[in-house]
């Protein structure tokens, strides 16, 4: 790597440290007043399991980029630089994956929840949690499968000057992959990534309408010009609107920049540093949209601090 590039690289690459220090204890903190709700009395509602997944999956993410741009885990020796490369790479585009998953199932189960009873998804509305555990161990070996062509192409070489190696980061790097297998597994991914998109698109306009009618007939009912007090279930509708609308534009930013990396095969550390800080924002963001916008969580928090807070 070029000097010039070596030094943007570890510019760019420090700025990853403390946006994953807010992401993670963004994320800690999400998980714990979840823990602290169940300990408190709460009744558990049907996104509490998707959420708390969430928290999890993108703790996991900023971990995984952490190991991989941090410099003291490739000095220890114990463990070769291949099946460290592998793990991580495997372990981090994983989290990546179950994100998109999991906020889609997060926003499919918020349109069943505020669904009026008259409804067809009222149908689908869940009495336990059972189904939802079975369809995350699903979407785990679904997004793992899809991604274990990482762990053989995925390589720590010395040899930064073999040609077709493609940046990962300055440890890690992927191997070229045949004409065969990159097109299939890129297809699959595209394939899964559009079909959760498009789920998350037809649970966003249907909550939208949803929330427009009720609107309108509280104006109606109330005979004013000031809508009254938003109820629990309208703020969680919100906040899962918003978390979409960020979703779906930091989703476009990093697919563009993929896509352009994958099919010019680009040799660009800048652009994948990049890559790296639009990917992670997401999983920094999303804590701090549920955490302000859950009314059960800001009762516990209010209850913790006392009236100072």
């Amino acid at each position: 790597m070029p000097m010039d590039q070596l030094f943007n690289y570890v510019a760019i690459r420090n700025a990853f440290y403390p946006q994953a220090g807010i992401g993670i204890s963004a994320n800690t903190f999400l998980l714990c007043l979840h823990t602290a709700a169940v300990l408190v009395g709460h009744k558990p509602r049907l996104t509490d399991l998707p959420v708390t997944h969430l928290a999890l999956t993108h703790i996991l993410m900023l971990l995984t980029m952490g190991l991989l741009v941090s410099t003291d885990i490739w000095e220890t020796q114990d463990i070769s630089g291949d099946f460290k490369c592998k793990i991580l790479v495997f372990l981090n585009r994983v989290m990546r994956g179950l994100s998109i998953c999991t906020t889609c199932v997060l926003s499919v189960l918020q349109a069943i929840t505020i669904s009026p009873s008259g409804s067809w998804l009222a149908h689908f509305k869940l009495k336990s949690t059972n189904p939802i555990m079975g369809l995350f161990v699903f979407l785990w070996v679904l997004t793992m499968s899809l991604s274990s062509n990482l762990l053989l192409c995925t390589v720590a070489t010395p040899n930064k000057t073999q040609p077709g190696l493609l940046f990962v980061t300055d440890r890690c790097y992927f191997l070229p992959v045949s004409h065969i297998h990159k097109p299939f597994f890129l297809t699959l991914m595209a394939c899964r990534d559009v079909f959760f998109m498009g789920l998350m698109v037809l649970s966003s306009g249907y909550m939208v309408l949803l929330l427009y009618r009720h609107t309108q007939r509280s104006q109606h009912l109330h005979n004013s010009r000031f809508s009254p007090n938003s109820s629990p279930e309208q703020r969680a509708t919100q906040s899962i609107l918003l978390l979409i609308c960020l979703f779906a534009i930091l989703y476009c930013a990093d697919s563009l920049i993929s896509m352009a990396i994958g099919l010019t095969w680009t040799n660009n550390s800048i652009i994948v540093c990049v890559q790296m800080l639009v990917a992670n924002g997401y999983g920094i963001v999303s804590p701090l949209v549920l955490i302000t916008d859950d009314t059960q969580i800001m009762k516990i928090i209010q209850l913790t601090c006392g009236k100072k807070c």
